[in-house]
């Protein structure tokens, strides 16, 4: 009798953890995601029903658990042993990625939502003034969703897409391929200002700081391969 299974262990990994949104859900919960909603906002494209099945998925395979949070209705989801040592495979899969299939990320790849939630968590909140900034980021090739209010006390960096109401210390203009392309490393903002392809208006001395606050990849620094064919 003919059997499909495999007795190779990478083919059993796979079979857990070879699911596209898998790889991102456990992005997330390395990034420090723990809540369903984080996860919604973090991964806009995913829909409910994938998302819950996913999730039980892990749970199932050992990788997450889910607790209740003392004292609230609301549930979290933490990684077991099993899921934190997946960890460094993940972080080699995306060098390897940005490495060499970089050229496969297309403009149409890019989920405002998810490069927002990306970009908001990645602000060098050392190097901003105490108390709260006010940053408003303004995209100007789409219609939907073009304004994004970052609002940042502390080390806290709270992100809204209506209008907070505050005042805004400084405003960051420009396409999305022209900001990924900076919180991705491929271009310096201070070219892109002079450029006039990002521009900043507002407070002179965030303007002047914002190549040390502005968001980046934390894969900012790999560079992309070309592969020899």
């Amino acid at each position: 009798m003919n059997k499909s299974g495999s007795l190779c262990p990478a083919v059993k990994a796979a079979d857990m953890i070879g699911d596209k949104w898998i790889l991102l859900i456990m992005r997330e919960l390395f990034l420090g995601s723990t809540r369903y909603n984080e996860f919604q906002r973090a991964l806009p494209r995913i829909s409910p029903t994938i998302l819950s099945k996913r999730l039980k998925q892990l749970e199932a395979d050992g990788l997450i658990v889910k607790k209740s949070v003392a004292g609230q209705k609301a549930q979290e989801y933490r990684l077991t042993r099993c899921g934190r040592e997946l960890a460094p495979v993940v972080d080699q899969m995306s060098k390897w990625g940005l490495r060499w299939a970089r050229r496969r990320i297309a403009d149409d790849d890019i989920d405002t939502a998810g490069f927002m939630w990306d970009f908001h968590r990645s602000l060098d909140t050392a190097e901003l003034p105490d108390g709260e900034s006010v940053i408003c980021v303004h995209f100007t090739d789409i219609d939907r969703y073009s304004k994004w209010w970052l609002i940042v006390t502390d080390e806290k960096v709270d992100l809204c897409t209506d209008d907070p109401g505050k005042d805004v210390d400084i405003y960051i203009t420009g396409s999305q391929p022209a900001l990924v392309e900076i919180w991705m490393g491929d271009a310096e903002l201070s070219d892109a200002a002079k450029a006039q392809t990002v521009t900043l208006i507002g407070s002179s001395h965030l303007c002047k700081t914002a190549p040390r606050w502005f968001a980046r990849s934390r894969y900012g620094d790999i560079r992309p391969k070309r592969i020899v064919e």
